[in-house]
């Protein structure tokens, strides 16, 4: 039998058909299994991404975690009891935590968060108490029972901020929402070259500085990095540098930021009785020399060293209370009176830095109120300090000048841009109360 091929136009289109339904097959093949692998990637990823969650150093893919809010006046002893641990045990963590802090200070509205293999044990591998923002306590019990303080891992974000004033600087930046460390590192870093008791409307203000963030939560201001200040007698700038010796703050010129000694050891505070060689003792009643200047302030404020120092005398007396001694030079020393307590580390032979808290407003000693009696001698001799012309700070050495002057003009830059955009947004976009502040 001959064979003869199939030909006409009923046979090309049903071939047109065929090809056409195959080339459809192939598609919808080809789609199902990119849509099947994305998807496993897609699920692979999830289940990736929630294996590599980790809190309080546990991963969520292999712990069960329940929290336990404190109630008003519970006590760490019947929070434990709660969760199932007998009175041995209960003792045992007491004891461990007095070495970290004090049991009776847990706050009510604070979190206990009970950590177990899995939701169905009743046997906790570990519970963990919140302290605060930036740390946690962690009471480990996979072998014994191990209690110790955990810091939280910071984020540190670069910001910027940059506002005009309105009435005065401080209620624009308050009304504003301003964090009050950056305030604080402003008039620091600028002090020597800006009198921020007498601001002026109109006065303008730049700052590059460090953001502090835990689990994406905004904590606080670290550095200040750079900034600038605009008023009726220029501009006004100051840097963060680290040279051969230390960091601290220049102006563009590289000449220090500070002072050799700061004005008062108290932020915020007002002479309540000044230098005098006759004055009325409020509390024996007579008249008598007062040889120091005192600053009345809150119970509990900081006390900073007014200059770089050695410790030369930490200790109580019945008149001037708890006290500081400090030895800046061969020239100068420092003391600062009636102290509620001493900052952590203060004791005779340390070294401190100027601003560094060396203890806390009081009133201990012969006090009507909480204050510090500030007290400054000249080669021995107890002099006013206000009336005093103190050396200048040492000077940035020379031969450092040139890299000083390469960063400087890489800042000036980045200072000269803010202010035509939104400001006070990090690269990650996250939220913050710092925002561009205008009249």
């Amino acid at each position: 039998m001959k064979l003869t091929p199939f030909t006409g136009s009923k046979y090309k289109r049903q071939l047109t058909d065929v090809l056409f339904s195959l080339v459809l097959a192939s598609i919808a093949l080809v789609g199902y299994y990119d849509w099947k692998n994305r998807n496993k990637t897609v699920s692979d990823d999830r289940a990736s991404l929630h294996s590599s969650v980790v809190k309080f150093g546990f991963g969520l893919d292999s712990v069960h975690i329940e929290p336990i809010v404190v109630r008003k006046n519970e006590l760490m002893g019947e929070i434990f009891e709660k969760i199932g641990f007998n009175r041995p045990v209960i003792l045992e963590i007491e004891e461990k935590t007095k070495e970290l802090f004090n049991p009776k200070n847990i706050q009510s509205g604070k979190n206990f968060h009970i950590i177990k293999k899995n939701e169905c044990d009743d046997k906790p591998i570990a519970v963990v108490y919140e302290h605060d923002r930036s740390k946690y306590i962690l009471y480990d019990f996979r072998n014994d029972v191990d209690v110790k303080v955990v810091e939280k891992k910071v984020e540190i974000v670069e910001k910027e901020a940059h506002g005009k004033i309105a009435t005065s600087l401080w209620k624009t930046m308050e009304s504003n929402g301003f964090d009050p460390g950056v305030i604080d590192l402003m008039e620091e870093a600028l002090s020597s070259s800006v009198d921020f008791h007498h601001t002026q409307k109109g006065d303008e203000f730049k700052l590059i500085y460090e953001g502090k963030y835990i689990d994406g939560e905004y904590i606080g201001a670290g550095k200040l990095i750079a900034a600038m200040y605009k008023n009726d007698q220029g501009e006004f700038h100051s840097f963060l540098y680290k040279t051969k010796e230390k960091e601290g703050y220049f102006d563009a010129e590289g000449r220090p930021g500070k002072k050799a000694f700061l004005k008062s050891p108290v932020k915020f505070s007002k002479i309540s009785s000044g230098f005098s060689k006759r004055r009325f003792h409020p509390v024996l009643g007579r008249n008598m020399p007062h040889l120091g200047t005192d600053y009345a302030a809150p119970h509990g404020t900081q006390i900073h060293s007014v200059a770089d120092g050695v410790v030369v005398g930490v200790g109580y007396t019945g008149n001037n209370g708890n006290f500081v001694k400090i030895k800046h030079t061969n020239t100068y020393e420092t003391q600062y009176l009636h102290m509620s307590r001493f900052a952590k580390g203060i004791k005779r032979g340390v070294k401190v830095s100027q601003g560094q808290t060396i203890g806390y407003v009081g009133s201990t000693g012969l006090a009507t109120g909480p204050h510090v009696c500030f007290r400054f001698w000249k080669n021995g001799i107890q002099v006013n300090h206000l009336s005093q012309k103190l050396p200048s700070a040492e000077p940035m050495n020379v031969s450092e000048l040139p890299a000083f002057y390469d960063y400087r003009d890489k800042m000036m830059v980045k200072l000269a841009t803010i202010g035509h955009e939104v400001v006070s947004q990090d690269k990650k976009n996250i939220k913050d109360p710092l925002l561009s502040i205008k009249p």
